[in-house]
């Protein structure tokens, strides 16, 4: 994976390794787009060295574990989500909105 960046003052299209936050005018692009990649006319391109992905190390697969036990943890204090029927309460194109009713009542039944 690359991250191309518009440097719009500059007429620069640089890209570089994968940016590990999101930037405005910046765009993630997988190996075959990068190798495809051309600037606009009247622009320079810059293909900044990218080091080669290495095999995760034991500190890495490690944290990542401890990362999906502590996601996969509840949240202190909150209740489960409730169980029963949910009742429409507004919809957009293919999308619904539906509010929970509490377990033991039936929609329309408050």
């Amino acid at each position: 994976m690359f991250t191309l960046t518009y440097v719009y003052r500059d007429s620069t299209a640089v890209l570089g390794p994968l940016a590990t936050y999101a930037e405005p005018h910046c765009y993630d692009l997988c190996a075959e787009h990068s190798e495809r990649l051309t600037a606009p006319m009247g622009w320079e391109l810059v293909r900044l060295p990218v080091e080669e992905e290495s095999e995760p190390s034991a500190d890495d697969l490690e944290a990542l574990a401890d990362a999906v036990r502590e996601a996969a943890k509840p949240a202190p204090g909150s209740g489960h989500e409730p169980v029963g029927q949910g009742t429409e309460v507004g919809r957009r194109g293919h999308l619904r909105v539906l509010r929970s009713e509490p377990a033991g009542t039936q929609p329309g039944q408050e």
